[in-house]
C-alpha cells in the first residue's frame, strides 16, 4: 500500500444497540446512540477541523476548532462533545463557523514556528492541513510579542525529540498518556499562556521521567513537537504495509512505515484487535536490530568449534550440514537427531522445522521453547479443560470485576495489554496480585491491588490450595456450574481435600508466608466479587510444580464460575510472540499439530498420506533429554531455528557440555548468538520485516506477518529449511507460505478454516476455526468444556528439592524487564539500554545491610550449579529471604546458577527457585572471565577483521 495517514474519526466508536438519525449537511446519517457529531460526520464521509480531538482519546473540547451550528440549539457548540439526537440537524459549514475558526487557528500560528518546508512533518502534519482545511492565508496578529518560539527542545529519549516551539497544548500527548498507557507521566504545568507540556517536575525531562517510551504521546500529537528521530534523519514514509510485531505474546498489529528499504516507523495499527491501537517501547521504537552491523548475512562453517568460521555459499553450507547429519544417522542412527523450533519465527517456519525433524531426520526428536516456559500450561490446561491455550480474548478484560495475577508481571513482560488492564482497574475492577516481588501492578499511579499475596517462591500450589479451602467452607463454590459443567465426583473429591484443616490459610501460613487474613480476604473476593478473571505468567509454570499450579487455577476457575463468557477465564500470557503458535504446530516431540499425540494412529495416518513417510508413534526427546543423552554420547546432531538455549535454558554448564559433545551443531539466526560458540553450521536468519507468514498470540489469535523489505540474506527463514530439506533429499516445493497455512489447515483440525485470504480480508482470526466456529473462538468454552466435563485434578502440595540452608540461605528468583526481550539478542541491539545497559540483582534493605551491600556494588551470586557476577540494587520490592534478576545480557549469564530441577509433567526447568548466596565482589568472576574470551575465540571468522559481538 501507498502512504496515507490512518482514518481519524475524532472520538470513539460508541457500542449501542438503539441507532439514531440525523441530518448533517442535508445529508441523513444513522449511527448508534451516543455517538457525538463529529463522528458521525466523519462515518458519512464528511470532515469537521479538528485538533484536540483524536479517535482513541475521549472527547475533550478545548481547541475550539470544530464547532459547528445545530438548529435549535444556541451558540455553536463543540462536535467532539456533543451527542447525536433523533432528528438533529447539523451545520459544519457556514459563513459564521468559517470565520470563528479561522480565527482560533490565527491564535496557534501566531505562536507557532514558520519552518514548514524544511519541518519533519511537512505535509504530515495535522496543523498544516487544519489550516489548510480552515482557509488561514494570512496571520493579522503579527508575531512580535511574547511567545513560545525560545523554548527548548528535549532530546534526551533515543527515540524522539519533544521540541516545545511546536507545541498548541491540545493536551493529547497527556490524555494519550493517562488514557491509553495509563502511566500519567506528563502533565500541563502552569495556565493560560504561560502552559507547557510537562514529563513529570521540572527536573525531569523526557528520559528521567516516569515516561515508559510507548510512543502515545507521539502518535497522538498533532504537530512535530513530538517527532520520531528517524522522520526526522530519514524523511517522511513513501509506503506503509501492516504487519505483526515479533516481541511478546501480546502479537500488536503495526503499520511499518517505509522510505525505500527502509523503516522509518513502525505505528501501532488502530484495527489491531489485539493493540488496538497502542504498543509499547519494544515493538514501537526497538526495530533497528533489523539492520543492526551484527547480523551475519552469509552462511558459515567450520570443520570444529575450536576453528574460526569461515564464510561460504548457501550451497556448501546446506551440503556441509546435509552430509554431517547423514553420517551421523547412518553411524548412530535417526535418534541421534533432532530440531528446536523457534518461538520467534512464523507459524509456518515452524511447522516446517517440525516437519523436517519428523519426515527429514526420521525420529520425533523435536521441541520448542516453550519446554522451558509454558510446557505446563500445555499439560495442566488440556487435562482440565481440554485443549493447550488460554480461554479469552484481550478485550474480555474490559467486562472483568475483579482480575487475579499470579506470577506474571504485565507491565513489564506485556505492557500493552497492562494498559488495558489498568484501564479497567481504574474504572473500577478490583485486583488481587500474587507474587513475591511488589511488582508496579501493586502499587502505581491510580492503581492499587486490593490484595497482594507476597509469598515465598515455589509455594503457588499451597496458596491456591488455601484459597480453595476457604471458598469451599465457607460456601462460595458455584454449585450450579460445577453440576452443570463439571465431573461432579471429581469435584467432590477436590472438595474433601482442599476441604481439609491442612489446606487452611491458617496451617499454610508458616509455609507460604503470606498472612491468613489475607488469603482469606482475596478468597472471597474472587469467589463472589462477579466476573473473576486469572491471568498468570512464567512465575506460575517455572516450577517444580508448573503443571500442578496451572491445573489449581483452573480448579480455582471452575469451582468459582468463571469460564465460558467475558470477563472471565484462565490466561496465560505467552512470553515470546509465536510460543502459542510453535506448540500449536506439533513442536513437542510426543505431539503432532493440533496438540494429537503421535501414538494416536488415525492422526498418524493423516500425516503419513500427506508426507509419504512412516512416523515413529513413540515420543521422542526433550531438549533436557537431548542434552543428556549428548553427554552420555547417544545424540549427535541439532538443528536449532531461532534460539539461544546456551544462555536461555538453566544450568549453562550442563548446556555447554551437551553442545560441546555433539557432532554437529547447526544455528539458524540473526546474529552469532551464544548457542553458536558450539555450532557447525550457521544459517544466517531473517527478521520479522523480511518474511511472510503469520503468529499466533497468547489470545489464539492468528495474525498475518507481511514482508516489508527483501531478505538482507537472501531468504524467509522457511525457505532455508526447505533448502536444507532438499539437501537431505526430500522433494519439498513451497513457492509461497500459504501454501504451508494450507497444508497446516487441512492436517489441523482447529486450523481448518485458516487461509490467507481470509487472514487479509478480516485481519485476524481465533483458533478453533473450523465447521464448528467457522468465525473463530474469541471465548472458549462457552457451552461445554472441549474434553466434555471440566476435570477437578486433587493438586497437592509437594515442597520443591531446592532447598535453603546455611550455605545457601537465600532464594533466587528470576524475571523480565520492560526494555529488554527474553536473551537480548534484539533489543540489546538497539537504544533500549539506555534503560538497562545490564542484570541487576535486587535484594531487600535487610539482607543488603546484613551483607554490607549498597546499590551499585559489585556481587557474587552463588548456587549449587555455579556463580556469576553482577551489580545490586537495594530495594523494598523484594521481600527479606529474596532475590531477583533479569537473564537478558550474556555477560552476566544468570542461568549459570540456575539447576536442574524442572516440573514434574513437563520438565519445564524451575527458574523460579534456585537456593543462593550473596557476598560482596570485586567485579566479574573468573568463570565470565573465561567464558568472554571463549566467546571471543568461536566468534573468529577467517579474513575477517571484524568479530561480531553478542
Amino acid at each position: 500500500m501507498g502512504y496515507e495517514r490512518q482514518a481519524d474519526f475524532g472520538t470513539p466508536e460508541v457500542r449501542s444497540d438503539t441507532q439514531v438519525t440525523l441530518e448533517i449537511d442535508g445529508r441523513a446519517v444513522t449511527v448508534p446512540a451516543g455517538t457525538t457529531v463529529m463522528r458521525a460526520a466523519a462515518v458519512s464521509g464528511g470532515s469537521i477541523p479538528k485538533l484536540c480531538a483524536t479517535d482513541n482519546l475521549k472527547q475533550f473540547g478545548s481547541c475550539r476548532l470544530c464547532l459547528v451550528e445545530i438548529d435549535g440549539m444556541r451558540g455553536t457548540p463543540a462536535s467532539c462533545t456533543t451527542p447525536v439526537s433523533d432528528g438533529m440537524k447539523v451545520h459544519t459549514q457556514t459563513e459564521k463557523l468559517a470565520k470563528l475558526r479561522r480565527g482560533v487557528m490565527e491564535l496557534y500560528i501566531s505562536d507557532h514556528p514558520l519552518d514548514c518546508l524544511t519541518c519533519s512533518a511537512n505535509n504530515d502534519c495535522e496543523l498544516q492541513d487544519q489550516a489548510a482545511a480552515v482557509g488561514l492565508r494570512d496571520v493579522r496578529f503579527g508575531y512580535e510579542g511574547a511567545n513560545h518560539l525560545e523554548a527548548q527542545t528535549d532530546a534526551s529519549n533515543p527515540y524522539f525529540d519533544f521540541d516545545a516551539t511546536k507545541c498548541i497544548v491540545c493536551s493529547r500527548c497527556v490524555r494519550a498518556c493517562d488514557e491509553v498507557q495509563g502511566t500519567l507521566a506528563l502533565t500541563v504545568e502552569g495556565r493560560g499562556f504561560g502552559s507547557q507540556i510537562s514529563a513529570g517536575v521540572k527536573s525531569d525531562d523526557f528520559l528521567s521521567s516516569e515516561c515508559v517510551s510507548c510512543g502515545a504521546c507521539v502518535q497522538a500529537c498533532p504537530t512535530s513537537a513530538l517527532m520520531e528521530k528517524a522522520v526526522t534523519e530519514i524523511g517522511k514514509p513513501e509506503r506503509a504495509v501492516v504487519t505483526t510485531c515479533a516481541y511478546c505474546g501480546v502479537g500488536c498489529t503495526f503499520r511499518a512505515e517505509m522510505r525505500g528499504e527502509q523503516v522509518v516507523r513502525m505505528v501501532p495499527w488502530k484495527d489491531g484487535k489485539a493493540n488496538r491501537g497502542h504498543s509499547c517501547v519494544k515493538g514501537r521504537f526497538a526495530w533497528g536490530y533489523a539492520q543492526h552491523q551484527d547480523r551475519v548475512l552469509k552462511p558459515m562453517v567450520r570443520e570444529s568449534i575450536d576453528q574460526p568460521w569461515r564464510e561460504t555459499s548457501w550451497e556448501e553450507a546446506l551440503g556441509f550440514a546435509a552430509s554431517r547429519f547423514k553420517a551421523i544417522a547412518a553411524q548412530h542412527g535417526n535418534n541421534a537427531l533432532g530440531g528446536i523450533v523457534s518461538s520467534r519465527c512464523t507459524n509456518e517456519e515452524g511447522f516446517l522445522v517440525q516437519k523436517l525433524v519428523r519426515a527429514g531426520f526420521g525420529t520425533n526428536n523435536v521441541d520448542t521453547c516453550a519446554r522451558v516456559c509454558h510446557s505446563p500450561t500445555g499439560y495442566g490446561l488440556k487435562t482440565t479443560f481440554g485443549t493447550s491455550a488460554g480461554t479469552q480474548d484481550f478485550d474480555s478484560v474490559e467486562d472483568s470485576d475483579v482480575i487475579l495475577v499470579i506470577g506474571a508481571n504485565p507491565t513489564d513482560g506485556h505492557p500493552v495489554f497492562a494498559s488495558r488492564m489498568k484501564r479497567r482497574l481504574r474504572q473500577g475492577a478490583k485486583l488481587i496480585v500474587i507474587d513475591p516481588r511488589r511488582t508496579d501492578l501493586v502499587r502505581s499511579p491510580h492503581i492499587e491491588a486490593d490484595y497482594h499475596l507476597p509469598l515465598r517462591p515455589g509455594t503457588n500450589v499451597a496458596v491456591l490450595s488455601a484459597l480453595a479451602h476457604v471458598i469451599v467452607t465457607e460456601g462460595l463454590v458455584d454449585e450450579a456450574f460445577v453440576r452443570e459443567r463439571c465431573d461432579w465426583d471429581e469435584f467432590q473429591h477436590w472438595a474433601e481435600f482442599v476441604g481439609q484443616e491442612r489446606n487452611s490459610p491458617e496451617f499454610l501460613e508458616p509455609v507460604t508466608g503470606v498472612p491468613a487474613d489475607l488469603i482469606r480476604g482475596a478468597a472471597r473476593l474472587f469467589a463472589t466479587g462477579g466476573n473473576g478473571a486469572i491471568y498468570y505468567g512464567l512465575g506460575v509454570t517455572e516450577h517444580s510444580q508448573g503443571s500442578s499450579t496451572v491445573m489449581a487455577i483452573a480448579n480455582l476457575a471452575m469451582a468459582t464460575g468463571n469460564i465460558g463468557r467475558r470477563g472471565v477465564g484462565v490466561n496465560p500470557l505467552r512470553g515470546q510472540n509465536n510460543v502459542q503458535g510453535a506448540c500449536d504446530m506439533g513442536s513437542f516431540p510426543h505431539e503432532l499439530s493440533g496438540y494429537r499425540h503421535v501414538s494416536d494412529a488415525a492422526t498418524r495416518a493423516l500425516f503419513e498420506a500427506e508426507w509419504g513417510v512412516r512416523i515413529d508413534p513413540e515420543p521422542g526427546l526433550r531438549i533436557p533429554n537431548m542434552l543428556d543423552a549428548a553427554t552420555d554420547g547417544l545424540f549427535k546432531g541439532l538443528y536449532i531455528q531461532g534460539e539461544d538455549i546456551l544462555q536461555s535454558d538453566p544450568d549453562t554448564r550442563h548446556v555447554a557440555a551437551g553442545l560441546a559433545a555433539m557432532d554437529c551443531v547447526i544455528v539458524h539466526d540473526l546474529f552469532l548468538n551464544e548457542t553458536a560458540n558450539y555450532a557447525h553450521v550457521f544459517l544466517p536468519g531473517s527478521s520479522f520485516l523480511e518474511k511472510d507468514g503469520t503468529f499466533t498470540n497468547a489470545e489464539r489469535r492468528i495474525q498475518p506477518v507481511r514482508k516489508v523489505m527483501e531478505p538482507l540474506n537472501g531468504y524467509q527463514d522457511w525457505e532455508v529449511t526447505q533448502e536444507l530439506a532438499r539437501a537431505l533429499g526430500l522433494d519439498w516445493s513451497y513457492t509461497h507460505p500459504s501454501q504451508i497455512m494450507d497444508e497446516i489447515a487441512r492436517l489441523t483440525p482447529s486450523f481448518a478454516g485458516v487461509n490467507y485470504a481470509r487472514l487479509d480480508a478480516e485481519g485476524s482470526l481465533q483458533w478453533p476455526v473450523n465447521d464448528a466456529a467457522p468465525d473463530g473462538s474469541p471465548i472458549m468454552h462457552i457451552e461445554g468444556f472441549v474434553r466434555g466435563k471440566g476435570k477437578f485434578v486433587v493438586t497437592d502440595y509437594v515442597p520443591t528439592d531446592e532447598r535453603t540452608g546455611p550455605r545457601f540461605p537465600l532464594l533466587l528468583t528470576t524475571g523480565r524487564i520492560l526494555s529488554q526481550y527474553n536473551v537480548g539478542a534484539q533489543t540489546r541491539r538497539t537504544e533500549n539500554s539506555v534503560w538497562h545497559p545490564e542484570d541487576l540483582l535486587e535484594i531487600h534493605p535487610t539482607d543488603a545491610e546484613n551483607r554490607g551491600i549498597k546499590s551499585g556494588d559489585w556481587v557474587r551470586l552463588a548456587s549449587r550449579s555455579g556463580e556469576t557476577t553482577l551489580r545490586a540494587t537495594v530495594t523494598d520490592r523484594v521481600a527479606p529471604g529474596v532475590v531477583y534478576t533479569t537473564f537478558h545480557h550474556p555477560a552476566t549469564q544468570a542461568n549459570v546458577v540456575t539447576t536442574d530441577y524442572s516440573d514434574w509433567a513437563t520438565n519445564c526447568p524451575e527458574y523460579k527457585v534456585t537456593a543462593v548466596q550473596i557476598t560482596p565482589s570485586n567485579g566479574p568472576s573468573e568463570w565470565q572471565q573465561d567464558y568472554a574470551e571463549q566467546t571471543r575465540q568461536a566468534r573468529r571468522i577467517a579474513g575477517s577483521a571484524m568479530e561480531p559481538a553478542e
